[in-house]
């Protein structure tokens, strides 16, 4: 006969047996188990995706790090001693390894590798790509060409353009002149309002003369000298930036600073003090004036390549004439810093029509010179 099993005395009535609460008890912690891997700090596994990214990432870096670390050290020893450096065969083999890092640069772009080896490679693609295409020149060599010719010849080659602007300038003049003589309203419209303190019409010859005469105190005129570069650049960067439209802007903007002139002239002849006013501006007339010229044909000639393009592209006739003229604008730069130098300093300290006409001339003197008779051969020219 089989014994009925025997109970437990001290169980609970409606409890679990032993092995039942042994297996209920499982679930509960299986549940926690779920819950502790969401906000525990037990470890995380990573997905298979990612270690395979890795792996890629980790191979294709190794395939091509022994071409990348001699195209470095091509790229270092170049920086630092130029192609005396450079064997032979490193200098054959840069555009292939060039060529090779900048085809892993596009590979790791498209698959997103680890971004250490993509700011590795962007920084080797660049500064591989300057000493392959780069200019040979550093800074000391551009400036020595471009003293010793380069600037001088880009003169010339715009002389056309340098004519037009010169008849335009004397055609503002006459016409600034011709309008206050007609009314003499004309002159508060063109004279800009820092010029109007006794320069104004229906002023006294001795209120007039007044503002010709030297300084007695030097101190303030670096500022001043300051602030007539920043005018004199200004007027001389928007006479070339505006060429793009055709040059018409440019002509515009002549016409009108000549006009100015004009007008004052005007004013100043009314009193007798032509030849004052005459030997007072040539001081730094000549190079200021020079340069707006210059930076109005620069401009012109932008315009004038885009109107007139012959067999080539407007884009390629406008890159080709922007070169151009702005190695000429370089130059502009540095007329106007003498400029202003010379409107500060020699134009208030020196007295004298006589001494202010030689100042003048001299500098007009040296500009002609230097564009038009002083004719280097070019770099590489034989015979």
């Amino acid at each position: 006969m089989n014994r009925p099993a025997t109970k437990n005395p001290d169980a609970i009535p409606g409890a679990p047996a032993p092995q039942e609460e042994a297996a209920g008890a499982a679930t509960p912690a299986k549940s926690r188990g779920r819950f502790a891997s969401f906000f525990g700090k037990s470890e995380i596994a990573a997905p298979a995706d990612i270690e395979s990214a890795a792996l890629r990432s980790d191979r294709f870096r190794l395939e091509r790090e022994g071409d990348w670390r001699r195209l470095e050290d091509i790229v270092q020893r170049m920086e630092r001693g130029g192609l005396r450096r450079i064997s032979d065969d490193d200098l054959l083999a840069l555009p292939t390894l060039y060529r090779t890092a900048a085809s892993s640069l596009s590979v790791a772009r498209e698959t997103s590798l680890d971004a250490a080896t993509l700011v590795y490679l962007e920084s080797l693609v660049q500064r591989a790509w300057f000493q392959v295409y780069g200019p040979r020149k550093g800074l000391i060599g551009w400036l020595r060409d471009f003293f010793l010719g380069g600037w001088s010849r880009a003169v010339r080659e715009i002389w056309l353009e340098c004519c037009i602007a010169l008849f335009v300038m004397v055609a503002g003049a006459i016409v600034g002149w011709l309008l206050v003589v007609r009314d003499v309203e004309w002159y508060y419209r063109l004279v800009p309002t820092q010029f109007l303190d006794a320069r104004v019409p229906g002023a006294s010859r001795e209120a007039l003369a007044e503002t010709l005469a030297v300084e007695q105190d030097a101190g303030g005129l670096s500022v001043f000298a300051a602030s007539l570069f920043s005018n004199n650049a200004a007027v001389c960067i928007f006479a070339f930036a505006l060429g793009f439209a055709f040059g018409i802007p440019t002509l515009m903007l002549l016409i009108y600073n000549l006009a100015l002139l004009g007008a004052m002239m005007w004013l100043f002849a009314g009193q007798g003090l032509e030849v004052e006013f005459a030997a007072w501006l040539s001081v730094h007339g000549t190079t200021e004036f020079f340069g707006i010229l210059l930076s109005g044909a620069a401009g012109l000639h932008i315009g004038r390549s885009m109107a007139f393009p012959g067999n080539r592209t407007v884009l390629k006739a406008a890159s080709e004439a922007g070169q151009r003229g702005a190695v000429v604008m370089v130059g502009v730069v540095l007329m106007m810093v003498a400029a202003a130098l010379l409107e500060a300093f020699p134009r208030q300290l020196v007295d004298g029509a006589q001494s202010r006409f030689m100042i003048g001339g001299m500098m007009l003197a040296f500009w002609l010179a230097y564009f038009y008779l002083y004719r280097p051969r070019p770099v590489g020219a034989s015979g």
